[in-house]
């Protein structure tokens, strides 16, 4: 497969259309389309569905998308390290996290070193652990800041020293609100929206059902912003981690932490044996000063 054709195929399938794919890549239509019947025919499948209201793709075609996505994306920065693998110290540190207060600490490393290497950029992707970890995996990532366990034979970490803590987002008529913390039992009863995680949250909602009988699941989230409208809106009560949403002034959140506390554990990542950029290493020596010095 040339990574040429497997972009023309991303166009054709953001755009689902070839007439309007054709006009971005600059391309004829009939010269796109002879193209991408000629990935069909080197794939032996069918991709694209073709109609008069457009153009969608197979379940192959969908299969492809996704992985021709990770191969353009790493293609584009394998050549952007290429190009600036000089005496410079410049290109881009890729970075994915979860939500967590930690991200302040990857701010405060990228804000001393701005410094002295201006010319470093970072890309920051967020998501769960799950997708962190595969983009690492792939080569997607320099580094990932994660919850749980981490498989020490495949990454090096240093643990977070900032901790994250786990309670309830609520609006501030929610009589629970009253109290200065709370616990498990309290939210007996209650709408409940809870995290979509791997490890710490699942642990998290396997003591929910495990010691509140009549807890209702009414939602699960991956982003906290979007469970903090839900509970702003009425839906129920969001177990989450804390200062991810700001309850402040006239906000009608406020948040109040489990009691006995509940941490969660965060580890900065990375694969061993890493190839790394001048601008990857110089970030992950600098990183390592800012977390020693606190």
């Amino acid at each position: 497969m040339d990574i040429r054709v497997l972009r023309y195929f991303l166009a054709v399938a953001r755009e689902q259309s070839f007439s309007t794919a054709a006009e971005r890549l600059f391309l004829s239509q009939p010269t796109l389309s002879r193209q991408l019947k000629e990935l069909e025919d080197e794939l032996g499948k069918p991709l694209l569905i073709r109609s008069n209201k457009g153009v969608s793709l197979t379940e192959e075609g969908m299969i492809l998308r996704k992985r021709a996505e990770e191969i353009v994306e790493l293609m584009e920065k394998t050549e952007q390290e290429v190009r600036q693998s000089n005496e410079n110290v410049s290109g881009t540190v890729y970075i994915g996290a979860g939500e967590t207060y930690a991200i302040k600490l990857i701010a405060d490393t990228a804000h001393h070193l701005k410094a002295y290497y201006p010319e470093i950029r970072y890309s920051f992707f967020s998501g769960n652990g799950t997708d962190v970890m595969e983009k690492l995996e792939r080569g997607l990532m320099d580094f990932g800041l994660v919850f749980g366990n981490v498989d020490r034979t495949k990454y090096e970490s240093i643990e977070i020293p900032l901790h994250d803590t786990w309670g309830v987002l609520m609006r501030r008529d929610e009589p629970l609100a009253q109290k200065e913390s709370v616990t498990i039992a309290d939210v007996s009863g209650k709408d409940l929206i809870i995290p979509r995680q791997p490890n710490h949250s699942t642990m998290l909602s396997e003591l929910i059902a495990e010691q509140v009988s009549d807890a209702h699941i009414v939602a699960e989230y991956n982003l906290i912003y979007n469970a903090s409208v839900m509970v702003r809106e009425g839906m129920g009560c969001a177990i989450a981690l804390d200062r991810l949403i700001n309850v402040s002034g006239d906000s009608k959140l406020c948040f109040r932490s489990f009691e006995p506390r509940m941490e969660a554990l965060c580890y900065f990542i990375w694969k061993r044996s890493p190839v790394f950029t001048k601008a990857a290493s110089t970030f992950l020596e600098q990183f390592q000063r800012d977390i020693q010095n606190m």
